[in-house]
């Protein structure tokens, strides 16, 4: 993989959380709290211009990347895929050769292709930065600091006496990967994960976290629940049955909350399937961090522009 950081130990590119210095991820973080707290941020890109290019659809990943380029001062290229080149059968390097050849030295890509980031990155001028916004089911590393970010202003800094727990499909996700790798360097105390079987990875991905099939179970004491979105093509997969059984057992309810500390937060990356992992009465109740989930993810953003960009 390209290497994020440079001799300096400065971000380059940020394609992953894996392996990134604790030091650094605290830094992003504590920059983001600063922006979400109303830090001056005006003019810190002017003169630079952002690049989103998708070539996945997104809602919340896409547009908060844009107010942060806006609210830094820079100027935003919006990349549709569907009305692109790339229908025509331009590779998605030379979409990204091309616009760099605009004068666009960031670049923040979001790719169905595991690995896809990290092989742009690699093809680009010195200078020119990149942000995985997501790619296949690897990594999604600014979806993992907004999070943190969510947890530390919830729980506080110290997470080494928290207990934590994500619930779901965990094979598929790019996001339970950033949040593990997040977590761990962070020093999470405990880290639960529960899912259907067919539905957790069997690599590495879960080392040294305690593993359950029994939701009732892994949200005893628990300090946050991170629900994951159940992905509806695994039913056609056959690794779910029905959406039905699939709420009845790992659908986070009310009842089912109240296993958890009495002060435990609720987190969610969306999009979410109201009634099948999350009711209406925890996603919009008061344990519910969801919304500021996404307003974090605008602090969080500008913190990673700045840091690649400034």
């Amino acid at each position: 993989m390209t290497d994020q950081l440079d001799a300096d130990g400065r971000l380059r590119h940020l394609l992953t959380l894996e392996g990134l210095p604790r030091a650094t991820l605290c830094a992003l973080l504590e920059r983001a709290d600063g922006f979400a707290g109303g830090a001056d941020a005006r003019g810190a890109l002017a003169g630079s211009a952002v690049c989103t290019l998708f070539f996945e659809p997104s809602t919340r990943t896409r547009l908060s990347f844009q107010r942060a380029s806006q609210r830094l001062g820079a100027d935003v290229l919006g990349f549709d895929a569907a009305t692109s080149s790339t229908t025509k059968g331009e590779t998605a390097r030379d979409t990204l050769k091309n616009i760099e050849a605009m004068g666009v030295r960031g670049f923040v890509v979001r790719h169905s292709i595991d690995g896809e980031v990290a092989d742009l990155a690699a093809a680009a001028n010195p200078g020119t930065a990149l942000v995985n916004a997501g790619d296949g089911r690897s990594a999604h590393p600014t979806q993992g600091l907004l999070d943190m970010l969510t947890l530390r202003q919830a729980l506080g800094e110290d997470f080494s006496p928290r207990r934590f727990l994500i619930v779901g499909d965990l094979r598929h996700s790019r996001v339970a990967r950033s949040d593990l790798h997040a977590l761990r360097t962070l020093g999470a105390g405990e880290i639960r994960v529960c899912g259907p079987a067919a539905l957790l990875p069997a690599d590495a991905t879960l080392e040294g976290c305690i593993v359950s099939h029994d939701l009732d179970a892994a949200l005893d004491g628990v300090d946050a629940v991170m629900m994951l979105r159940l992905q509806r093509e695994r039913m056609e997969e056959g690794l779910v049955a029905s959406l039905d059984d699939y709420h009845r057992d790992y659908g986070l309810t009310r009842e089912r909350l109240r296993r958890a500390s009495p002060a435990a937060v609720v987190l969610h990356p969306g999009p979410m399937n109201r009634g099948v992992e999350i009711t209406d009465e925890v996603a919009d109740g008061a344990q519910s961090l969801v919304l500021r989930q996404v307003a974090n993810g605008v602090a969080v953003r500008m913190a990673v522009l700045e840091a690649l960009l400034a």
